[in-house]
């Protein structure tokens, strides 16, 4: 049996796929139905990637169900992990804004069902939606949030405290 790739796999959303994509209720006319029209979902199984390091941006992607893991791998052959991806997360907007070659792997921790706007869609949308720029910038905002308090974290001298904090 040959393995279709996830992009192989996608489909159209169905109404309920979609009304569980928070950014969706942002846009209006024009914009929300070049969006619905253009998303994409597919299943994921347990260890498959949905990104690869160095390889084009070709999706904004979110989790519709399950869990994704972000993360590297080192030159001594392990991985690092930074984040968790759970379901109603969307991730990659900086690489899709920058143009750049993904600086990670996204890989399904689980099945999970995975949800994917092209990249000229995402632009389209932050050239003419100020709503979903304003969603945008809150979701880099939380994100720039939750990495300063972990830096934070790193930097207290009672290691009790530092255990306590990376576990919250």
């Amino acid at each position: 049996m040959i393995n279709r790739s996830v992009l192989e796999r996608a489909r159209p959303a169905t109404q309920a796929e979609l009304d569980g994509i928070p950014w969706l209720r942002v846009l209006e006319g024009v914009d929300l139905a070049r969006a619905q029209t253009a998303l994409r979902i597919a299943p994921a199984q347990a260890g498959e990637r949905i990104c690869r390091f160095g390889r084009p941006p070709t999706f904004w992607f979110g989790v519709v169900d399950g869990l994704l893991k972000m993360s590297n791998d080192t030159p001594s052959g392990g991985t690092i992990t930074y984040m968790g991806v759970p379901p109603g997360a969307w991730f990659g907007e900086g690489t899709l804004i920058k143009r750049e070659p993904y600086r990670y792997n996204i890989e399904a921790l689980r099945r999970s069902t995975v949800a994917g706007l092209p990249i000229e869609d995402f632009h389209a949308l932050l050239d003419r939606s100020i709503p979903f720029n304003r969603y945008l910038m809150n979701q880099l905002n939380e994100r720039l949030g939750h990495f300063i308090a972990a830096r934070e974290i790193d930097r207290q001298d009672d290691p009790d405290s530092r255990v306590a904090g990376s576990l919250a």
